[in-house]
């Protein structure tokens, strides 16, 4: 059972990065990985740090989204969540409110996976990378900002 989820995973992270990929082997712009998060229960706020890599270089950044992690253990303080950038041209270009281009769902209705893409045309794949966690992207979207 674990390995057959573990599959549907890996395979929902590969059709997102081709649906959202305009070319069919285009190579990320860079990385990102969610270090941390927070929740605030019935309000379905959630907010957190992460980190891009760009250009070999590590850039940490927050987040805040409404909705974005739906019926998972509200107790789970790390959001296990990693992802790859796609039409970075600036480091700049990266912070914004990034809104859902795409999901995939799972068994449960609930996304394992979102594309997303912000006002400046920077796309990001965001997928969960723990069995069992599983996250939506809200309507107004996930505002991300570097660290200055």
């Amino acid at each position: 059972m674990v390995r057959r989820f573990l599959k549907l995973l890996m395979m929902n992270g590969l059709l997102l990065t081709f649906a959202v990929s305009s070319s069919s082997a285009q190579v990320p712009d860079g990385t990102i990985k969610v270090t941390s998060r927070m929740v605030a229960q019935g309000v379905g706020l959630s907010w957190g740090e992460g980190v891009l890599t760009y250009k070999g270089r590590d850039y940490p950044f927050t987040f805040k989204a409404s909705g974005l992690f739906r019926d998972i253990d509200t107790k789970i303080a790390a959001a296990e969540l990693s992802g790859r950038v796609f039409e970075l041209k600036r480091l700049e270009d990266f912070s914004g409110n990034y809104q859902r281009l795409e999901s995939e769902t799972a068994a449960g209705g609930t996304a394992a996976g979102a594309a997303m893409k912000n006002q400046k045309g920077v796309v990001v794949n965001l997928v969960s990378t723990v069995e069992g966690r599983k996250f939506v992207l809200a309507r107004e979207g996930m505002d991300i900002e570097l660290k200055k």
